[in-house]
C-alpha cells in the first residue's frame, strides 16, 4: 500500500495498491468492512508513450479524487517533465481531465482546495497566443466539470505563487537563473499589485530564504522558518518587512525543523514535521498532542506517524511500525478508540522485524562529529569483523538519512552485510553551517574523508573488517561511489555508482541550460579543480571494480555522464566485465518510477558484491541464511 488519503468525511481511502501485478489506484469503502477495492487508474498505464504515471493523488469534497499525471517529454528540443490533472468521479465513474487546453508543461500544481464548492486553485505554465510561454498563472478549477478561470496572469518575474487559507493570491516567489536572485512579492489582501519586499542572492547555497507557509488572521503577518540563526527554525515574520517578529516559535536542538502543518482554514499552526535522528512530529494543538502522546506510550516513540485525516481529525491514518520494519496503515477512530488494520506496505514482508538499525555518532579525521545510521544483519547478531556496504545518499547538498525503513539498506543486510549511511559534511538537517563546511573544499575531497573517517571507525570498534568494505550509491552517491573507486582504491573493494556526476566540468556546461548560470556554482569550485576531482578525467591508474548503473531517461544527471565514464575507463585499458560494468536502464529517470529499474539495481549490486566482497567467505564462523519470510 502507498500512500493512502483519506477523504474528507472520513468514509473512503484513496490508495496504491499491487493487483496481480500490476499498480492501480483505488477506492476502499470504510463503511463497507471486508469489501474490495475498486480500483480505476493504473499507475503505469501509459508507460509506453512518454513515460506517463500516476505520481500523486489527493480528495477534492468527498466524492472526487484529483490524480497528478507526468511525463518525460520532448518541449521544444528539450527533456522535461510535462504534469497533468485527471479527476475521478466516485459516482458518474468517468475520468475528467482538468484544465489541459491551454497548458504548456506544468500543470498539477495545486495551491488551495475548497472541498465544499469542490473547487481547486491550480498554478500551471500556459500558451499565449499560440506563443510559448513558461511563466505561471492561476486558474480557479471546478473538480466536477472542469470550467476553468483565470485567476492571476503570469508575471515575468514571478515563478510560484502563494495563497492564503482563503485561497486568495498574496504572495509571489521569482528566481534569476543568472544572478541567483529570489524575489518575493507580496499584498496585504486581495486588492492591489503586489510588491517587492525581498530581493537577494544566497551565495552559501545554504537554504537561507525565508517563505510564507502560514498566512495568520493578523495584519501582514505570517509564518515560515528560517536559518537566520544557523538553524531552521519556525518564526512569525511580518510580510512588509520579511523580519521575524519576536524570537523562534519552534525548534529543535542541533538539527533544522521541516515542515508546518497547518489547520483546515489554513490560518494556524498545528504542528510542525522535523527530523533528529527519526521523522518526528510535535503538535501545537492540544488535541492532537494527546493523541501523539497517547501514540507514542502505546507503540514506542516515533514508531506511530499521522499522514492523514479526515476534515475534524476524529479518523486518522497511521503508519505504524520502527526503523526495522516496513510498516503498516491502520485506521484510527479517535472518539471509539477503535483500531483497523487496513494493509501493509509491502504484504510479503508484513509487519515482522527485519534488520535492527540504530544512530552512531563518529569522529571524523579533523575532529567533526558526524551522525550516521547503522543497519546490522540480523542473521549475524555476534559476528565481528563482518563485510560492509556503505549507501551514501544523493545530493549532497540538503538530502540526508535518518533512522526509517530503508528499503536498500535491508535488501544489502538481508544478504549478510553491515550497512552504514554516514550523514557526511554538506548533507541537510544539521544546520547552515554544516551544509557550508562541505561546500567548502568538500566536494571530492572532505567529503570523501568523511566517508573514508566512517570505515575507520567502524573497524576501531570491531564492527567490521576494513579489507571488506564497498561502496553503493545514487545520484551524488554515485559519484562518491567512483570517486572512491578512483581516489581510495586500496580502500574500497569494489563500488555501485548509480545516476553519478562523473566529468564535472561537463557537468557544469549542461547546468548552465538546466539551473542557470548562477546554479550551476552549487560545485563550487574552479574548472581546473573539478577536472581534478571528476572521475571520467582520472580514469588511468589503479582502480577499484565498479559497477555503473544509469537511466536513459535521466534528465537531471544525463546518461552521458556514464557514457563518458565508461569510455574513459575503456581508453585507461581497463575491461568490461572485469574491472567495470555498465547497466543502461532504458525506462529510468533519476527518480525509478518503475519497480523493476529498482530491483535491477538491487539485483545487480547482489551479484557484484559476490564477485567482488562477497558477504560469506570460508573463514567466517557462520554460513548462510536461506532467505524466508515470516511475519513471526
Amino acid at each position: 500500500m502507498q500512500q493512502p488519503r483519506l477523504s474528507p468525511d472520513g468514509t473512503k481511502i484513496a490508495v496504491r495498491m499491487g493487483n496481480k501485478g500490476i499498480d492501480y489506484l483505488g477506492i476502499i469503502d470504510l463503511t463497507k468492512p471486508g469489501s474490495k477495492p475498486e480500483f480505476f487508474a493504473r499507475v503505469e498505464e501509459f508507460k509506453d508513450v512518454g513515460d506517463r504515471t500516476l505520481a500523486q493523488w489527493r480528495w477534492i469534497g468527498d466524492r472526487t479524487v484529483v490524480m497528478t499525471y507526468a511525463s518525460r517529454e520532448n518541449i521544444y528540443g528539450t527533456r522535461a517533465d510535462l504534469t497533468r490533472l485527471v479527476a475521478y468521479d466516485l459516482e458518474s465513474k468517468k475520468l475528467i481531465p482538468l484544465a489541459w487546453e491551454d497548458t504548456s508543461v506544468s500543470g498539477a500544481n495545486i495551491l488551495h482546495v475548497n472541498h465544499d464548492s469542490e473547487t481547486l486553485l491550480l498554478q500551471r505554465t500556459s500558451f499565449e497566443n499560440d506563443q510559448r510561454a513558461f511563466m505561471p498563472e492561476v486558474v480557479s478549477v471546478n473538480v466536477r466539470d472542469g470550467a476553468v478561470k483565470v485567476i492571476m496572469r503570469p508575471n515575468p518575474v514571478v515563478g510560484n505563487w502563494i495563497v492564503d487559507g482563503k485561497g486568495v493570491v498574496r504572495a509571489s516567489v521569482g528566481y534569476d537563473r543568472d544572478n541567483g536572485k529570489t524575489r518575493i512579492m507580496y499584498r496585504s489582501g486581495d486588492k492591489g499589485y503586489l510588491e517587492t519586499v525581498y530581493n537577494e542572492a544566497d551565495r552559501t547555497f545554504s537554504l537561507s530564504e525565508a517563505y510564507p507557509q502560514i498566512f495568520l488572521d493578523e495584519p501582514d503577518m505570517a509564518l515560515g522558518t528560517n536559518n537566520k540563526d544557523g538553524f531552521n527554525k519556525v518564526y512569525k515574520f511580518n510580510m512588509k518587512t520579511m523580519e521575524p517578529v519576536g524570537g523562534p516559535i519552534f525548534e529543535v536542538s542541533g538539527y533544522d525543523v521541516g515542515d508546518l502543518i497547518e489547520n483546515q482554514d489554513g490560518n494556524r499552526l498545528m504542528g510542525i514535521n522535523y527530523v533528529s535522528d527519526r521523522p518526528r512530529t510535535k503538535w501545537l494543538d492540544k488535541r492532537m498532542a494527546t493523541i501523539q502522546k497517547f501514540l507514542d506510550e502505546e507503540f514506542g516513540e516515533a514508531n506511530a506517524q499521522i499522514f492523514s485525516s479526515n476534515r475534524d481529525y476524529t479518523k486518522l491514518l497511521i503508519n505504524l511500525g520502527g526503523p526495522d520494519q516496513a510498516g503498516s496503515i491502520y485506521l484510527y477512530d479517535v472518539q471509539s478508540g477503535d483500531f483497523q488494520l487496513l494493509g501493509h506496505r509491502y504484504a510479503a514482508l508484513r509487519d515482522m522485524k527485519l534488520n535492527p538499525m540504530k544512530t552512531i555518532r563518529y569522529k571524523a579525521s579533523d575532529g567533526e562529529t558526524i551522525e550516521a545510521f547503522l543497519t546490522m544483519p540480523r542473521h549475524r547478531p555476534n559476528a565481528k569483523k563482518l563485510p560492509m556496504v556503505m549507501i551514501t545518499h544523493g545530493g549532497p547538498f540538503g538530502p540526508r538519512d535518518m533512522l526509517s525503513f530503508d528499503v536498500w539498506a535491508q535488501a544489502i543486510a538481508e544478504m549478510g552485510y553491515v550497512v552504514v549511511q554516514p550523514n557526511y559534511r554538506g548533507s541537510g538537517g544539521y544546520g547552515r553551517e554544516w551544509i557550508k563546511k562541505g561546500r567548502d573544499n568538500g566536494f571530492g575531497l572532505r567529503m570523501q574523508d568523511d566517508l573514508n573517517d566512517a570505515v575507520d571507525h567502524l573497524a576501531n570498534e570491531g564492527i567490521v573488517d576494513p579489507k571488506r568494505v564497498c561502496m553503493m550509491g545514487w545520484s551524488y552517491g554515485g559519484y562518491a561511489s567512483a570517486r572512491a573507486a578512483q581516489r581510495d582504491p586500496d580502500r574500497w573493494r569494489c563500488t555501485i555508482a548509480g545516476a553519478g556526476v562523473y566529468d564535472l566540468p561537463e557537468m557544469r556546461k549542461y547546468d548552465v541550460s538546466y539551473l542557470g548560470s548562477f546554479g550551476s556554482n552549487y560545485l563550487a569550485k574552479g574548472a581546473a579543480e573539478l577536472t581534478d576531482v571528476s572521475p571520467a578525467r582520472n580514469a588511468k591508474g589503479k582502480w577499484s571494480p565498479i559497477l555503473i548503473v544509469h537511466g536513459a531517461r535521466d534528465q537531471r544527471v544525463p546518461v552521458a555522464q556514464a557514457k563518458l565514464l565508461v569510455n574513459a575507463l575503456k581508453a585507461a585499458g581497463k575491461k568490461q566485465g572485469v574491472d567495470f560494468e555498465y547497466v543502461e536502464q532504458k525506462e529510468n529517470t533519476h527518480n525509478f518510477p518503475f519497480e523493476a529499474d529498482q530491483i535491477e539495481w538491487l539485483e545487480s549490486a547482489e551479484k557484484w558484491l559476490a564477485k567482488h566482497n562477497p558477504a560469506y567467505v570460508e573463514s567466517d564462523a557462520d554460513k548462510p541464511v536461506p532467505v524466508a519470510i515470516s511475519s513471526k
